[in-house]
């Protein structure tokens, strides 16, 4: 299978990580990520580290008419629960800026 740039970075798009965050998990370098979603040629041992932080991070790569990617069912379970827990912390934080007393002048 090939793994492609737009792969790369509809992976991280998926699971929510960062340019800084792949390459700390693939061990490499945070410009060898960003090269190679450009499109610059990379050592073959560097592009299969890449995919394979990707694939331990719950994704899997499809290469039927058009490359795509899709979460694992571990990591849209994760995902969802993550997604859960934050929102419960966001209303909260947006209740107590909404509910601050107004100051007379």
């Amino acid at each position: 299978m090939i793994f492609l740039p737009v792969q790369c970075r509809m992976a991280r798009a998926a699971l929510g990580l960062g340019v800084r965050e792949l390459a700390a998990a693939a061990k490499v370098s945070v410009d060898t990520v960003a090269r190679f979603e450009r499109g610059d040629e990379l050592k073959e041992r560097t592009i299969d580290a890449l995919q394979r932080a990707l694939e331990a991070a719950g994704v899997e790569f499809t290469n039927g008419d058009k490359p795509g990617v899709r979460l694992t069912k571990a990591a849209a379970v994760r995902s969802a629960e993550a997604a859960a827990a934050s929102k419960p912390a966001a209303k909260a934080i947006r209740g107590q800026a909404t509910k601050a007393p107004k100051k007379k002048r």
